[in-house]
């Protein structure tokens, strides 16, 4: 039997950042999903220093993906080469490297590699693959060019912060609230429209309307990946106001004495550049963040009080 044809894809760019800068933002694998656009969760399974292994859930041609990889870091070198353990069909196979070569002029040239196959040699599926390959490795490229080159901004640009509840309730319930997303509409007063899609068990695609006090209506896009077992869900934004680079969250819930806490966590990027044009010409990273900080926890804390509500009337 002929062997299954293997495909060599290579994408590179040139970066105004220290080698040691890129490599730095490559090694973090689980920042890339506030940092990568096509990137929506990762979760590190394990590591052992110079290897890891990853569970990574991301688009390929708007499709969401997931696959485990395991990964080489070797930072002297800044090289990390990687390995899809279990793919997602249509691959058979995927692996790669990531090179950052420091310049004489202090730049950096990052090379992204991948070596694939498809699944019975499908001639279309190569195809496919191919073409999600190249479309997210230019995007990555062009993200991690963006980060390593604002690095000394990275502290103010990106930040995080959660809110939180006790609730008087059994956890299944509260989770259910949450999870159950496409009843918001009839159970979140500030959600106008809400439309889901679960394809894949456990992972949701979701278009939503909310309203602020002030009247205005803001739509958002997301993708979810729902953990009943760990009762977590997580997520990313996919479309950003003009105040944003980046949203992700998770909602989490764990059985604290009698009662049940439920967390919502955020870290937003902030779009500096349109800082002045959306706040006003004397505003700051600071005033966006302040500002940013209050709308979205805002919207959290209404939830997180309709949530408690829910869980605890046993009658619902």
């Amino acid at each position: 039997m002929a062997s299954a044809r293997s495909l060599h894809l290579e994408h590179s760019i040139t970066v105004g950042a220290p080698a040691d800068t890129v490599y730095q933002v490559l090694a973090d694998a689980t920042d890339w999903p506030q940092l990568f656009r096509p990137t929506v969760h990762v979760e590190q399974l394990e590591s052992t220093g110079s290897s890891e292994r990853l569970q990574i859930w991301a688009l390929a041609n708007d499709t969401v993906k997931t696959w485990t990889s395991r990964r080489t870091l070797d930072p002297a070198a800044r090289h990390i080469t990687f390995q899809q353990e279990v793919s997602a069909p249509p691959v058979a196979s995927m692996g790669g490297e990531w090179r950052a070569v420091a310049t004489a002029s202090g730049t950096t040239e990052l090379t992204l590699t991948h070596d694939f196959t498809a699944v019975d040699d499908d001639a279309e599926s190569l195809d496919w693959i191919r073409r999600a390959t190249d479309s997210n490795s230019e995007t990555e490229l062009a993200n991690i060019k963006a980060v390593a080159e604002s690095w000394p901004q990275r502290d103010e640009l990106i930040f995080s912060f959660a809110d939180s509840i006790m609730i008087d309730g059994p956890l299944a319930k509260a989770y259910g609230f949450l999870y159950e997303a496409g009843d918001w509409p009839k159970r979140l007063p500030h959600v106008d429209r809400l439309d889901l899609r679960e394809d894949t068990d456990g992972i949701q695609r979701m278009s939503m309307d909310t309203r602020a006090a002030n009247g205005s209506v803001h739509t958002t896009e997301s993708i979810r990946v729902c953990f009943p077992g760990d009762a977590r869900i997580v997520y990313k934004q996919l479309v950003m106001p003009p105040l944003l680079t980046a949203h992700v969250g998770e909602w989490r819930l764990t059985e604290e004495g009698d009662g049940v806490r439920v967390t919502s966590a955020h870290t937003l990027g902030v779009n500096a550049t349109a800082v002045p044009r959306v706040l006003g010409a004397d505003a700051t990273v600071a005033s966006a963040r302040a500002y940013l900080q209050k709308a979205i926890g805002g919207n959290s804390a209404k939830t997180l009080a309709l949530t408690k509500a829910f869980a605890e009337n046993r009658d619902v």
